[in-house]
């Protein structure tokens, strides 16, 4: 079967080796709140980039092979930059929440400029613009890119059954994408952390005003990246995992594979695209990873460390069916996660179980906490960390952030930016050694 065959002593032992990525959004602020309007400083690091907006700054870590060396790459390169906006002749701030601070009009929200042979990617932004507005584009997260160490899938691969280990690694990945889409919704739960607005958001020109709409992150509930339908997909096999994408491509519901706003997604090696992706899979991608401003890297270790334990005990459990409804059924799952009362919404399984965001997650925690006796301090910690954000919403991060930054969100917010810089200048050494 294509999954990891855990109880193998082998398989067992080697289960958490694998490999990560993390991919972190920002947006850059002057010093009056307002989103920067300087040019991208940059150009010469491919770990620092530019996603949507000229001012938007995305950092791509190298692979790590554990969450805590996944985020010092990260606070390295965040080190970078915030050394690169200190020294602006008029000093830039890197914004520490998913929701955008200040926003006047489209036009704060300028589309990234490529030229020569990249210019397609400003010909896509502009696309995106217009289908789905500027404001939407301002939404700032992270992205977790795990793959499973290949000493790992070699010892489980004689156990499968597979004569071919290529077509077994990517119907693991299949298999492991389809058990995300059923279960993926408590990562929205447990990294939630974008429960507060500007006004100028959702009213045009009211600026300073905060807004809280029930919501833990706004970005992974309705108001968020979603398409203007429920993808179905087939994972049946990479070949027609990648087809099913392309099945919206040739109806017109979207004009390239990175506009399917999805929670999850399967990735090849080097440019994501469908016809690499059906040549082999090589990860998959986590993208409702809010910024987390309660920690200094924007994401907090143990979160790293729980989509690593999901993902291992998804990819060892056996393969489920997940009919139409309850593709359709998981969208909607994956909206309820994102409320800020999670006692009010529920989760709806294929299985046909119904119980709250609250209750559900108490049950794949007990089933984690099951399958993970043994595996020391580090794991049972971890675990009981977020089953506590279950037992009291005092522990969640939307709860805090509400608390701390419902009253006056952007000066607050610019007051942790400016904390924040401070911090990384001081350590002086982090990140040096990434130059």
């Amino acid at each position: 079967m294509a999954m990891l065959h855990a109880s193998n002593p082998e398989v067992r032992a080697l289960l958490l080796k694998g490999n990560f990525g993390l991919e972190k959004e920002s947006l850059r602020i002057d010093g009056g709140g307002f989103l920067a309007q300087t040019p991208a400083h940059f150009a010469d690091n491919v770990h620092i980039v530019r996603d949507f907006s000229e001012n938007q700054v995305e950092i791509n870590t190298q692979i790590a092979s554990t969450p805590h060396e996944a985020v010092e790459l990260l606070e390295g390169y965040t080190a970078q930059v915030q050394r690169t906006l200190r020294h602006l002749p008029d000093r830039e701030y890197l914004w520490p929440f998913s929701n955008p601070p200040y926003i006047r009009s489209e036009r704060d929200i300028p589309v990234a400029q490529y030229s020569g042979e990249e210019a397609s990617k400003t010909v896509y932004r502009e696309y995106l613009s217009d289908r789905y507005g500027r404001y939407k584009m301002a939404f700032s997260g992270i992205h977790l890119n795990y793959s499973f160490a290949d000493e790992l899938l070699q010892a489980s691969f004689p156990l499968s059954g597979y004569d071919d280990f290529d077509r077994y690694r990517d119907d693991l990945y299949v298999m492991l994408a389809k058990k995300s889409v059923i279960y993926g919704w408590i990562l929205t739960a447990v990294m939630a952390a974008s429960p507060v607005m500007d006004s100028s958001f959702v009213e045009k020109g009211k600026i300073g005003g905060e807004l809280f709409q029930g919501l833990a992150t706004v970005r992974c509930s309705e108001l968020g990246y979603w398409n203007f339908f429920a993808p179905i997909l087939d994972y049946s096999s990479a070949a027609a995992y990648a087809d099913s994408i392309q099945y919206y491509i040739d109806n017109g519901l979207i004009r390239y594979p990175s506009e399917l706003y999805y929670p999850i997604r399967l990735k090849p090696r080097g440019d994501y695209g469908l016809e690499g992706l059906k040549r082999g899979v090589s990860h998959i991608e986590l993208r409702m990873v809010d910024l987390n401003p309660l920690v200094r890297a924007g994401i907090d270790e143990r979160d790293v460390l729980f989509s690593q334990l999901l993902l291992v005990w998804m990819a060892s459990t056996p393969d489920e069916v997940l009919a139409t409804k309850d593709q359709v059924q998981a969208v909607q799952n994956f909206k309820n996660a994102a409320h800020y009362d999670l006692k009010t919404v529920k989760i709806v399984m294929p299985n046909g179980d119904a119980f709250s965001v609250v209750k559900s997650a108490k049950k794949v925690i007990d089933a984690l906490e099951q399958f993970y006796e043994g595996f020391g301090n580090e794991v049972r910690e971890c675990l009981e960390f977020q089953r506590a954000k279950f037992d009291s919403p005092e522990n969640r991060y939307a709860w805090k952030i509400r608390q701390q930054y419902g009253e006056g969100y952007v000066a607050r917010g610019l007051e942790l930016a400016r904390k924040l810089q401070t911090e990384y200048l001081e350590l002086g050494g982090i990140g040096l050694c990434l130059a």
